[in-house]
């Protein structure tokens, strides 16, 4: 029987067993005391497990040595166009559309006719406001002549009753004609009070008047239906012969030029975006753009937790439409951060993401890192030191505090 391969063959089962399955037991030997394993060193090699584990106590490792760099931590979001300005414009009066419609797509100036309604009765009801306004202002001199009048009969009768009073206390005038001056004094006074009110009648008249003259000249002005902005026709306008009632679409209208990028922050980030802000973003089509942040909100959406931002973004060829997908980046502060390769990225017994370094005498350390950007080169952390020695290969086979044997690489290479 060949007794040396069965052993053999049980000595490589123990020591793969062992350094599979039983890995921290080996380090924990790995780092017993110096003194006690420079004795085994020296002692008969009875044990071939221990041999083994003597062999695997110094890893080797690759490390990179790596240099924070000031990088551009832009705020980057999902977003979509959407137009300046969007309007629906509808009739305020009731009549049939008397114009040649505009189609959709068509360019129109500020104040560029849409609809033109019929006039029907409404310019002889303008003319009759007017008449009875011009009645209205011609009463006008005759209540101030009453009020003239009064005011003179007033002055006459005062005269006479003073005259009276002085006559009948020397004995010259009877009572009688005391009395009666007195009568014709209050009489006057009468008459003034009823010629002033004949004068606020004519002014409230003429009041009514000028404001029927109005009402009939903004029924008119209803009649024809303007662009309130410039901008394109979303959708035709209301067709020939077509009855438009108070409220009834006459046409849509949307301001693209400039237009505004819409997206939502969340909120771990939106105390890095601030209003002014240099701001770009690239389209589905490819197309990119640039442009300045013009609103933040201050109040978070009650389901997403996210806080609406616009880009506002010059467009005077129209090459961008409304309600196109879009990929914003939003300038912030800088940061500094080491690029790595992605490989490099580990997990520590308490599932934190990070990365293993090359501390002081070649021990293994774990360093928490967050996740900045990640770009084909490599992905960009922070939370490490300005300068540090990152195990890029081999890291997944050390712990804290090994020692390793490192190859040391360049972040150039």
């Amino acid at each position: 029987m060949r007794l040396v391969p069965f052993l053999t063959a049980i000595l490589v089962t123990v020591t793969l067993y062992m350094m599979v399955f039983e890995r921290q037991a080996l380090m924990a030997f790995a780092k017993a005391d110096t003194a006690s394993q420079a004795e085994e060193d020296t002692a008969p090699a009875a044990d071939p497990v221990g041999a083994a584990i003597a062999e695997t106590a110094a890893v080797g490792v690759v490390v990179l040595r790596s240099q924070a760099t000031e990088i551009d931590s832009a705020v980057v979001l999902r977003g979509q166009t959407r137009a300046i300005r969007q309007v629906e414009v509808r009739a305020e009066t009731t009549s049939t559309v008397i114009s040649e419609p505009k189609r959709k797509g068509a360019f129109v100036e500020a104040g560029d006719l849409l609809c033109e309604l019929d006039p029907g009765t409404r310019p002889a009801s303008l003319a009759e406001a007017r008449a009875r306004k011009a009645q209205a202002e011609s009463s006008m001199p005759e209540a101030e002549a009453r009020l003239d009048e009064a005011k003179a009969r007033l002055k006459e009768a005062r005269i006479n009753d003073n005259a009276a009073q002085k006559l009948a206390e020397t004995g010259y005038a009877s009572e009688t004609r005391r009395v009666s001056t007195e009568a014709a004094v209050r009489s006057a006074e009468a008459g003034i009070k009823a010629a002033e009110a004949g004068l606020e009648t004519s002014r409230a008249s003429i009041e009514a008047a000028t404001a029927a003259v109005a009402a009939a000249q903004r029924e008119i002005d209803r009649l024809t239906i303007e662009a309130p902005f410039q901008g394109l026709l979303e959708s035709d306008t209301a067709e020939l012969g077509s009855l438009l009632q108070p409220g009834a679409l006459c046409a849509t209208i949307i301001q693209l030029d400039p237009i505004k990028v819409v997206g939502f922050i969340p909120e771990t980030e939106v105390n890095r975006v601030q209003v002014g802000a240099l701001a770009g973003a690239e389209l589905a089509t490819g197309l990119q753009v640039q442009g300045r942040v013009t609103f933040l909100s201050r109040s978070a959406d009650a389901t997403t937790r996210t806080f609406e931002v616009e880009i506002t973004v010059a467009n005077p060829e129209l090459l961008i439409r409304d309600g196109q997908t879009a990929t914003i980046a939003i300038s912030s502060d800088g940061a500094k951060a080491h690029r790595l390769p992605q490989s490099a990225l580990t997990l520590n017994n308490e599932g934190e993401l990070g990365v293993r370094t090359v501390e002081e005498g070649n021990k293994v350390g774990f360093v928490p890192v967050e996740l900045v950007r990640d770009t084909p080169t490599g992905i960009w952390v922070t939370g490490l030191p300005e300068q540090a020695n990152v195990i890029v290969v081999g890291q997944d086979f050390v712990t804290e505090g090994v020692t390793v044997e490192p190859t040391w690489r360049e972040a150039s290479e």
